[in-house]
């Protein structure tokens, strides 16, 4: 398990990987000073249609024909008055926290809008998602995640541009949406990423109550469920915890791989300091929060831990990473259609290991299936077992623990959450690591950076496919006994269970 000795070099330490969730360039927040009174519920904003602009499209358009799947994307300015908040009373770690009105700005801001074409393939819920600015530019991670249940099931899906830095620009090549394309978003303004909350609950809103143009078409929402992933979700855990309960915008919340300290309710980066230490979801909300934790951010999340309740789940995903191959390969021509050579990278040393191309987007499929039911007064879903990343499985270096699919409990391949990153860039770390196995035992000699007398790679470490499933059949079998096992179990869909199963029959593996 080449893979596996190598990250022992240097691998994403927590303390990095909590940055890169919580240091997305927090905009000082400018404010007008406003009572100290509670704020009241969230406003519904003006909504307008942009300029078509320079580039004749929305950045973050998808790439892929979405009318094929018979969906439309359409974009809308969303503008209004905006309030930022400051803690009220002493915040702890059981994440009932209060808040105070502690300014207001104007802003104005966009929503992305994917939706059914035809009303009748409407399921009636809408995803809701804080686009994430890690990279200094727009990016719709689980949507990528989800996409295939999100399309195939009728949802509609919200990307909203809540903070200062996607809007306005940073460090990065492309500065902002104004930056961008000048001509479409260049009356936009973003008052600071204290405000990003309100402009949040506003989006809601917009979709429940729109004040101009329907960004939804006229479609009817049932449920609308808010969503954040990496440094997106950070800000999820916040507004689940202290603006939710002054909105109350939302039906139910996603919060897929937070730290275990969440955002600051200021905006401003340093205050993270002055957040409880851990952040836990609090539990006395009347709607449902469901956090998913991929390997990758099980180390610095730990803390954070707590029981399942009726309105908290938790999931800790088994050889699954923080972005992985899935969310890479769907995300990146849409990326490309935008920013160009400009696209954030990797930037992953030559020669390093493949990513991680494990099973969080069938994860996340099953999670977001459970999380919409659950918000409509279903069942809630069931609880996962703890994710132990540093007791592995000695033959296949897998960890133990947690939410386990057939791409670990039939493994063909070493799945990790972390890897090295000795002359990598930081982001590579997120995207974990896979390392194929031998299909033969003649195989190991053919192996390109392999010598049967290296003690770092010792004969025995490697399991042989061959040896493990002696047939192809064998192999099949076992792979649809154990999808089986996690429909059952509620971890998986069936549909995605029926794709898995016809995976491993196409795929030769055995004998």
């Amino acid at each position: 398990m080449r893979v596996l000795a190598r990250l022992s070099r240097r691998s994403v330490t927590a303390t990095a990987l909590g940055a890169l969730l919580c240091g997305a360039f927090f905009a000082a927040p400018p404010a007008t000073p406003a009572p100290t009174a509670a704020p009241a519920a969230a406003a519904s904003p003006t909504v307008t249609v942009p300029p078509t602009g320079s580039h004749g499209f929305p950045f973050l358009a998808a790439a892929e024909d979405l009318g094929s799947f018979g969906y439309t994307e359409s974009e809308y300015f969303v503008s209004g008055t905006a309030t930022s908040y400051a803690k009220s009373g002493l915040w702890t770690s059981d994440g009932r926290w209060n808040v105070r009105a502690s300014g207001t700005a104007a802003y104005k801001s966009r929503l992305l809008v994917r939706r059914p074409a035809d009303p009748a393939k409407f399921n009636g819920t809408v995803v809701v998602e804080w686009l994430n600015v890690s990279g200094q530019l727009k990016l719709s991670p689980d949507y990528w995640f989800q996409r295939d249940e999100l399309l195939r099931e009728g949802y509609a899906w919200v990307g909203v541009s809540a903070q200062a830095v996607g809007v306005n620009g940073g460090l990065g090549d492309i500065k902002g949406l104004k930056g961008w394309d000048p001509a479409r978003y260049g009356s936009l303004v973003h008052p600071g990423d204290a405000f990003a909350y309100d402009i949040f609950s506003q989006a809601g809103q917009a979709l429940r109550t729109p004040n101009g143009p329907n960004p939804l078409g006229g479609l009817t929402v049932r449920t609308l469920l808010a969503d954040g992933e990496s440094q997106s979700a950070g800000f999820m855990t916040t507004y689940a915890n202290a603006v939710q309960p002054v909105s109350e915008v939302y039906d139910g919340f996603m919060v897929h791989s937070n730290s275990a300290i969440a955002s600051p309710i200021s905006g401003v980066l340093a205050d993270t300091l002055l957040m409880p230490n851990p952040s836990r979801i609090r539990t006395d909300l009347p709607v449902p929060t469901f956090v998913v934790l991929t390997e990758t951010d099980v180390p610095g999340a730990a803390t954070a831990r707590q029981p399942d309740t009726n309105s908290v789940v938790h999931w800790e995903l088994a050889g699954t990473a923080h972005g992985d191959q899935w969310a890479y390969d769907l995300g990146d021509d849409t990326v490309r259609k935008s920013a160009g050579d400009a696209a954030p990278s990797a930037d992953c040393a030559a020669g390093s290991a493949p990513f991680n191309d494990g099973p969080g987007h069938w994860s996340m499929n099953a999670a977001l299936r459970h999380l919409a039911s659950w918000a409509r007064g279903g069942a809630r879903p069931p609880s996962g077992r703890p994710l132990s990343t540093v007791l592995r499985d000695p033959a296949t270096g897998l960890a133990t623990g947690g939410v386990r699919l057939p791409d670990v409990t039939v493994p063909t391949r070493t799945l990790t959450g972390s890897r090295d990153t000795t002359d990598s860039g930081v982001f590579c770390g997120l995207y974990g690591a896979r390392d194929p196995w031998n299909a033969d035992a003649d195989a190991w000699d053919r192996h390109d950076d392999g010598d049967p007398s290296d003690p770092a790679f010792p004969a025995t470490a490697e399991p042989v496919l061959s040896r493990l499933y002696p047939t192809h059949a064998d192999y099949v079998a076992k792979v649809g006994a154990a999808a089986q096992t996690s429909v059952d179990a509620g971890y998986l869909l069936p549909e995605d269970a029926t794709a898995i199963v016809t995976d491993a029959r196409n795929s030769g593996i055995g004998g």
